[in-house]
C-alpha cells in the first residue's frame, strides 16, 4: 500500500484528488517528509508543530489530530510487511471553485504517502556544487515546506543525481542559503556555522535539533567564508546528517571530520533513546 487518505489505505493507482483542489490550481499546500525507525518517527512533534504553523499562516484547518496520523503511519508500515519507509504527510487546500474566494480553508485534502526507504549507509559522503540558480525569497514572512517548489526543481536540473550530489544556493545578495533538499553547516577552526533564517531558508527539523544540542553561530555568510572551512555537512530528516567531501573540486574532510562525527553520533544516540523511551 502506498498512501493513507480519510482512514483508508490505497495503492498509488487508486489514489485521486479533485482538479479543483486549490493545491493544484494555486499551489496552496504544505508537507512534511520523514522516515521511520522500527516504525517510529524521530522528532515527530517537531514536524507536526512546523506543519501546524504553516497551516495557521494560511488559514487551513487540519481535520486530523496527531494521534490519527501516527496511527496511519503504523497502518502503512504494517501493510508493507513492517518495513521502515519514507513518508510524506501532505495537506493541500481542498476543493473550491476557480478563483481566490475562500477566506479560510476548512476542508483540506490530507494524504499520507509512503515509499520504500533507500538510504545510503551513515557516513556516506556526497559532493556538492554552487548553484547558478539563486535562492528565491519565501512566499510569506517565513519559508514553509510548501508546494511552491519551482525554485528547487530548477536548481535540481543543475545536478546529475541527488543521490550522490547536492546543490547549494546563494541568495540574491550572495549569502550562503541552503541545499536543494537540505540545510548546510560547516566548521572552521573548530567553530560550527550555519546560515540564519534571515536568508529565507527553511527552518529544518534536523537543523533545529543541532542548534538545540550544540553551539552554532548563525548569520549571513559569504561563499568564500564557507570555502575556507575544514568540514561541511548537510542535514534533512530522511538522510540525517551527510558529510560533504568537496564543493566544485574544493576538498573538505568529509566523513573524517571530527565535528561531523560527534554530531552524527549524538544524533543516533538521541534517536535510539527516543525509540526505546530511555
Amino acid at each position: 500500500m502506498d498512501a493513507w487518505k480519510d482512514g483508508k489505505l490505497y495503492h498509488r493507482s487508486e489514489l485521486a484528488i479533485s482538479a479543483y483542489d486549490h493545491g493544484f490550481l494555486y499551489g496552496l499546500g504544505f508537507f512534511e517528509t520523514f522516515r521511520t525507525y522500527d516504525g517510529q518517527v524521530f522528532l515527530f512533534d517537531e514536524h507536526w508543530n512546523r506543519l501546524s504553523r504553516a497551516l495557521a499562516d494560511f488559514r487551513m484547518t487540519m481535520p486530523y489530530d496527531k494521534k490519527t496520523i501516527l496511527a496511519a503511519i503504523k497502518a502503512l508500515t504494517e501493510a508493507n510487511n513492517g518495513e521502515d519507509g519514507y513518508f510524506r504527510l501532505n495537506i493541500s487546500a481542498g476543493t473550491h471553485d476557480i478563483g481566490l474566494q475562500p477566506s479560510h480553508y476548512g476542508e483540506p485534502t490530507v494524504i499520507l504517502f509512503r515509499k520504500a526507504l533507500h538510504i545510503a549507509p551513515r557516513g556516506t559522503e556526497k559532493k556538492a556544487i554552487w548553484l547558478k540558480t539563486t535562492r528565491n525569497s519565501p512566499e510569506s514572512a517565513n519559508r514553509h515546506k510548501s508546494h511552491h517548489y519551482a525554485n528547487n526543481i530548477q536548481a535540481r536540473f543543475e545536478v546529475d543525481s541527488l543521490a550522490t550530489h547536492e546543490g547549494i544556493f546563494l541568495t540574491a545578495e550572495g549569502f550562503v542559503a541552503e541545499g536543494i533538499t537540505s540545510n548546510v553547516f560547516w566548521v572552521a577552526d573548530g567553530k560550527l556555522y550555519t546560515p540564519s533564517l534571515a536568508t529565507g531558508i527553511l527552518a529544518g527539523i534536523t537543523r533545529e535539533w543541532i542548534l538545540n544540542k550544540f553551539q552554532v553561530e548563525e548569520g549571513l555568510f559569504t561563499k568564500e567564508l564557507l570555502e575556507s572551512a575544514d568540514e561541511v555537512f548537510i542535514t534533512n530528516a530522511v538522510q540525517e546528517i551527510v558529510p560533504i567531501k568537496e564543493i566544485d573540486d574544493k576538498p573538505f574532510l568529509g566523513n573524517n571530520g571530527p565535528v561531523y562525527t560527534e554530531i552524527h553520533n549524538v544524533y543516533e544516540k538521541c534517536m535510539q533513546e527516543e525509540r526505546t523511551g530511555q
